[in-house]
């Protein structure tokens, strides 16, 4: 069996032993989609009347918000489900599975494909599940096109390939279970301080920088300009730019910290 064959087949092992075990204990999947669906409940039908309000200027309209809220709330799915991916793969290094994995004739980069496959997939489910409570509340994307649909699908998919990356170093880099979760958290933060909820240009002066020169904030404008019809400016090149850079990164850390030799 070639070298390739064999990773293609080890890792194809190590996903659906990941897909059986969130299907087995969905809790933690489940716990982490909680808070984008709660804030998009929150904010359209708690806040959405005063913030459509205050962003456009005029009367309240809330249909008006949730379009403008969903795109945020996408990104900010995908920063918390990724956190699931941190924690097992911490799991399995912790429990010494990872340990006995490197006894065996198995191809040593097919455990974290796996887990960054696996993660991928729960947060297109997850996407999935928040985009049809955006649509059942209210929310409407007539003026995009087929080809605009399918390059928001593949920004989102890119964004998720970035972030499970650098949840599966977190994990990696933990200590324990409760660690690597601890150093998930800015992913689940980040998109509460980026144009998520209100546009970056609202904001304090001081503050403006923080809200803009992070990933999530390029990513949901591009998303908006492709769903909504909004400028997007140059903020397409620079949401590619930061999946495409964090990718490269979480890989090169998840290999290093994966193929030390353990203590």
């Amino acid at each position: 069996m070639s070298a390739l064959s064999l990773a293609v087949r080890n890792s194809n092992t190590m996903l659906r032993r990941n897909l059986l075990h969130v299907r087995r204990y969905p809790s933690m999947t489940l716990n982490l989609l909680l808070t984008p669906v709660m804030l998009l409940l929150l904010f359209v039908y708690i806040f959405g009347d005063v913030m459509s309000a205050g962003i456009g200027g005029g009367g309240a309209d809330r249909s008006e918000y949730i379009a403008y809220l969903v795109p945020g709330l996408l990104a900010m799915t995908i920063g918390s489900t990724v956190i699931g991916a941190a924690v097992s793969i911490s799991m399995d290094m912790t429990e010494g599975l990872i340990a006995r994995f490197r006894t065996m004739a198995v191809h040593r980069g097919s455990v974290i494909i796996g887990h960054v496959v696996g993660s991928v997939l729960q947060v297109l489910a997850g996407l999935v599940l928040v985009g049809a409570i955006a649509v059942a509340i209210g929310f409407r994307s007539t003026d995009a096109t087929a080809l605009e649909w399918l390059a928001a699908f593949g920004l989102l998919v890119l964004f998720a390939l970035a972030l499970t990356w650098i949840a599966v170093g977190m994990g990696l880099a933990g200590p324990n279970p409760e660690a690597a979760g601890n150093m998930a958290m800015p992913l689940i933060l980040l998109p509460l301080i980026s144009s998520a909820f209100i546009p970056a240009d609202t904001m304090p002066g001081w503050f403006q920088p923080i809200a803009e020169y992070q990933p999530f904030t390029p990513v949901i404008e591009t998303l908006r300009g492709l769903l909504l019809g909004t400028e997007i400016g140059n903020n397409w090149w620079i949401a590619i730019v930061w999946c495409v850079g964090l990718t490269v990164l979480g890989h090169r850390w998840s290999m290093a910290l994966f193929n030390r030799d353990p203590k």
